[in-house]
Parts: C-alpha cells; structure tokens; sequence
C-alpha cells in the first residue's frame, strides 16, 4: 500500500525535490552577490527579511487565489513567477528591486508549499500521513543540501548560478502539470487566537519566535559570515550545505527521543549544546575549515530540530481540533521572528560587530534552553504526550488547512473590529441622545 501511494505521489516529490534544491540555492547565492556587490550587511540583512514578509503574506493571500483558479494552474502561474523574480535579480542589480524580488519569491515558494502538502495530505491516510510526510521533508533538505552543493561550481558574480535556479523550478512544473489526480479540498478547523495559545502553551510561542529568527539570521546573514571570515565561494556551501545536512540526520533520532521523555527537556538539551556549538563557532576561522563544517553540522543538528519539538510539544496540551488552529498561529509568531531575525543581526554586524553573529545566536538559544527548563518547573509533563505524533517539521512549510486557518482568523480579526467600533458609534450616539434629553 505505501509502495503504491510513494508511487502515486512520485511526481510530486520530484517536483518538491527541485523547489528544496532552489530554494537551497538562492539565499546563499543573494547572499555572497550581495557582499560582491558591496551592498552592506545592513541592507542585505533588509533583503533578506522580504523573503520571509513575503511568505507571511502569502499565507493569507495564496489560499484565496488558489480557490479561486483551482490548484493545477496556481501552480505553474506561481512557479512562473518565482523563476521569473529569480532572472530579473540577476539581470538588474539594485537593493530595491531585489527586495521586491525577494518578497515575491517569498510569496510564490509559500504557495507552492501550501499546493504540494495539500496533495499529500489528500494522498495520505491516516496510517501512513506520517512516513509520507516525514519522506516529503526529507527530500525537502535532501533538496537544500543538494542546492548549496551545486552552488559551490557555480560562480556567483556571474548570470549562470541564477540562470540554473529558474531552469530547475520550471523543470519542477513537468511533473506536476502532467500529474493526473484531485485537487485536494479545505476543511474547517477550530481557531485558536495567539494570546489564548501563549496563556495554554507558552514554550511553544516563545520557541517558534526565538528559533525562527534565528534560521533567517543564519540562512540570510550565515553565508555572509562565512564569507568575512576567509571561506571560499565552495567552502560557504559547504558551510551551509553542512548546517542543513546535520539537521536532516538528527530530525527522526530527536523526534523519537522526545517521544519516550518530557520534550521539554530534550529541548533544553539541544537548545543547550546548541548554544555551546555557536560559542565553538564564534572562536573558530578559516584555517580550520574541517573543524568548521563539523561544529555547525553539529550546530544543525541542535537547532533545526527545535522547531519541530515546540510544535510536537504545543500540541500535547492541545485537543485535536485545536490542532490546525494552533499551528497557523505558530506560523504566524514564527514569521515574525524571521522578519526581524536577518535584519537584526545584520545592523549589528553593519556597525562592526561581525564577531558577535554566532554569540548573538548563542544567546537567544540559551534562552530557550534556560526557558524549557523553567517551564519543567512550572508545569507536569502532559499525559498524552505518549501519543502526540512527532512530526519532522521543516521551518517554513505550511498545509492548505493552516493557510485556511490564518485567512478566516484574519477575517474574524477584521470582522471583530469593525463589530467593536459599530458598538462604540452605538454607545456615543446614546450619550449624545442622553445630553440633548437633559438639556430639553
């Protein structure tokens, strides 16, 4: 049954295996373009962030359009433009434009995500959801390592690098257009507003933000870092490519360790030798650059899987219709922090603190590491976490009911408000009456 259904689902993976090598390819790729160019750190920081504004943006907006022109050609418009906002920053280079590049992109790779999971989830059952998707995420970082890899032989001062990222995500639209299956269909989950979230599972907000700025600080800024240091063009893939490798190894060991004791504690642990890893990370140069690719595959292997945990452990206080809700929330907190996170720590390295990117991120993963801890003291263990799926969770994917989520809390945000302010016009046309009846 599993073979059939990884058969059925075939060209979807492939498909979802070249977007993973292009997205792989593009941040490190903007990246040293950007210190080529002598763009600064602050400004590549700024570039960088329209990424993850874009993707934010395109969990409210993308459903929409979806539903509106049906998945199928959803797909191949926003994979047009993807590979499009890709050549026109090869072709004019200017920090405005490629911010407005980046943000498309953003938008554009958010909606494929949302097309592809929704696939799988329709493919799936509940008996093998799990494995699917734990192989779908697999080839996901398969993917991205593959991408920094590729990088490595191609010379970013030149049009190839971005010329074979818009090659590959139109490639990955054959699959996908020839593909014969039904359109996935949405469902109605149980909202769950961010500040009833943080009251219930407050680790779980904390977490999403501390650890999804510090993905865009290292995916944004990382490859700059790298660069500053003395590493190569093919070093820095290297570099990055060992960082996403490490996570990918350590993903399912973690996620089982954190099934049979308190996730809480496992995630302190990694939290904590991630921090020691980044400290390690900090004093080290390109003189040993061996020593380099092994801490921060260690580094990966501490850090990625956090996010994952954070949701596992989220839901282990959560019913099961508060499930879908909640984790639209969490999107939503975690996008925040990668808004910030790049632009952060490039102003800081803007102004000569080059030296304090690692330490910067030392520091916020011991705050997780030291808050999990708290949290031990101040809460038992859930009862069922037993039987709370741990999924393996790449950072900024997200599903079709998730999407779905966040456009009707959004609604119900602006519907809310404009209810508040009808009863407020209510309330002050009633004391106006009540003035002109005591003055008559």
């Amino acid at each position: 049954m599993l073979k059939q259904q990884l058969r059925a689902i075939s060209s979807l993976l492939t498909s979802i295996t070249l977007i993973g090598i292009c997205v792989g390819m593009t941040s490190t790729l903007l990246s040293l373009r950007a210190t080529i160019e002598n763009f600064g750190t602050l400004t590549t920081g700024v570039i960088m962030s329209a990424y993850f504004i874009g993707f934010l943006f395109g969990t409210t907006r993308a459903p929409k359009d979806i539903r509106r022109v049906g998945y199928i050609r959803a797909f191949g418009g926003l994979a047009a433009l993807a590979a499009a906002s890709i050549l026109i920053q090869a072709i004019w280079i200017d920090p405005t434009v490629w911010f407005v590049m980046r943000f498309l992109t953003g938008f554009a790779i958010s909606a494929i995500f949302v097309i592809v999971e929704s696939w799988l989830n329709t493919m799936a059952d509940n008996k093998n959801r799990g494995t699917l998707l734990s192989v779908y995420l697999v080839l996901i970082y398969g993917g991205l390592v593959a991408g920094q890899l590729i990088l490595g032989v191609a010379d970013p001062a030149g049009f190839m690098a971005f010329a074979i990222i818009a090659l590959l995500i139109n490639l990955a639209l054959i699959p996908i257009l020839i593909s014969v299956t039904v359109e996935p269909t949405t469902h109605e989950p149980k909202k769950v507003p961010i500040r009833s979230l943080f009251k219930l599972v407050p680790l779980g907000i904390v977490n999403a933000f501390i650890m999804q700025a510090c993905y865009a600080m290292f995916y944004g800024i990382g490859p700059m870092y790298a660069t500053y240091i003395g590493l190569s063009v093919l070093q820095v893939s290297l570099f990055m490519a060992s960082f996403i490798l490490g996570g990918m190894l350590a993903q399912a060991p973690i996620g089982l360790l954190s099934d049979r004791f308190d996730r809480r504690i496992i995630m302190a642990v990694c939290a904590g030798l991630g921090a020691i890893m980044a400290f390690v990370l900090a004093q080290l140069g390109a003189s040993v650059a061996w020593l380099i690719y092994l801490c921060v595959g260690l580094f990966g292997a501490c850090v990625l899987p956090l996010y994952s945990l954070g949701m596992a452990h989220t839901n282990d206080y959560l019913e099961k219709d508060q499930m879908v809700g909640a984790t639209g929330a969490i999107i939503k907190i975690g996008g925040v922090g990668s808004i910030i996170g790049a632009p952060a720590v490039a102003a800081l390295m803007q102004f000569g603190a080059v030296d304090y990117f690692f330490l910067l991120i030392m520091a916020l993963t011991a705050v997780v590491c030291c808050y999990s801890l708290y949290r031990v003291t101040r809460r038992a263990k859930a009862d069922d976490q037993f039987s709370s799926s741990y999924a393996m969770l790449a950072p900024s994917q997200t599903s079709d009911e998730l999407l779905t989520t966040l456009v009707d809390e959004h609604e119900y945000q602006v519907e809310l408000a404009e209810r508040e302010a009808e009863e407020e016009g209510d309330e002050d046309d009633e004391k106006d009456n009540e003035k002109e009846r005591s003055i008559s």
